[in-house]
């Protein structure tokens, strides 16, 4: 718990940092609105922050099994005792304080119910479903050249190809999530096999913490991204500038409408860059709103309230999970290559 304490301490604060720079935004890896880098981190950050919340019940809800027995009845404590029930119950409560535990297991067979490990597994492995999203995340936005992970000097990124930058730490993250993950399976079948008093089929995240250390945002790549698709995110902020000059909606729809294909072909079809905004300045039709088209295409009016949103979000909910562990916070992950 420390441990994805620290994680989430160095992504808030990437996401601090990171809250007003506009990114654009993807759904079903399409090009969609604009977010922000910060925003995004929060989504990461959520997930997290849900995960810690789940551990930390999973922990506070373990007991220990206790002095119960061969099949869970204690007689041969009761045996020993010759009888006394208060004495078996004071032996069963030392023996559960000594192994560190509040409480003991009223009821067991010879073990106690695998269901517990089911429920300690399973937070385990919902947090490995965080970690590979996370970590596939940032390798998607490391082939778009918008983030990387923290690469050494000496790091090679490919034996082959000199040029690259492989994120061979998120590719770590999201093969030891997917065990995780994986893990799941084992003690939900454990547990639905324990034929009545037992049988005997029961006989990572310091990678990441590197990573949020050093996650490294390229904006001018972003920003060339979001040039490279605004201008048809823009079309509708076009709309409502010249409607607010007098001009006539539906029109205005179909001039920008049909400057949106010519330019889309040219994308598509020629490989060339999106030159609807050049279409529109060529356009008389557009003259009324030429004088302050920047500031309809400034990013930073597509990007809603995502700033305030991770401003919000960080402090009513990240620094106060965080706050049992401040003194656990400065320790630094250094990773061999």
């Amino acid at each position: 718990m420390p441990k994805l304490a620290r994680v989430i301490d160095r992504l808030s604060n990437f996401a601090e940092k990171y809250a007003d720079l506009p990114t654009l935004g993807f759904t079903h890896y399409q090009p969609a609105q604009l977010t922000t880098v910060g925003k995004r981190a929060c989504l990461w950050l959520q997930d997290l922050a849900m995960d810690m919340r789940n551990l930390q019940r999973a922990r506070d809800d373990l007991r220990f099994r206790g002095v119960k027995g061969t099949t869970g009845t204690q007689a041969s404590f009761l045996q020993l005792f010759q009888g006394e029930h208060d004495k078996v119950e004071d032996l069963d409560r030392m023996v559960t304080e000594m192994a560190g535990f509040k409480k003991a297991y009223l009821v067991t067979g010879q073990t106690y119910s695998r269901k517990v490990d089911v429920d300690c597994v399973s937070s385990l492995a919902s947090m490995g479903a965080s970690v590979h999203k996370i970590c596939t995340d940032i390798r998607l936005l490391a082939n778009l050249k918008e983030i990387e992970e923290p690469f050494e000097k000496e790091q090679i990124g490919s034996s082959a190809m000199p040029y690259k930058r492989n994120p061979m730490r998120a590719e770590r993250c999201c093969s030891l999530a997917r065990h995780l993950v994986a893990l799941l399976s084992d003690p939900l079948q454990t547990a639905s096999v324990q034929w009545l008093e037992r049988t005997l089929d029961d006989s990572a995240n310091s990678t990441l913490q590197n990573i949020t250390e050093g996650l490294v945002v390229y904006p001018k790549v972003i920003e060339r991204h979001i040039r490279h698709e605004l201008p048809f995110m823009a079309t509708e902020n076009i709309i409502m500038a010249m409607v607010k000059a007098g001009e006539n909606r539906q029109d205005c729809h179909e001039k920008i409408r049909v400057l949106s294909q010519e330019a889309a072909a040219v994308v598509k079809q020629e490989g060339g860059d999106n030159d609807l905004l050049a279409r529109v300045q060529k356009d008389p039709y557009f003259a009324p709103i030429l004088g302050h088209l920047d500031s309809v295409l400034d990013p930073k009016t597509f990007i809603g309230r995502a700033p305030q949103q991770v401003t919000r979000f960080l402090s009513e909910e990240v620094r106060p999970l965080l706050e049992p562990f401040k003194a656990k916070m400065d320790v630094k992950i250094e990773l061999e290559l």
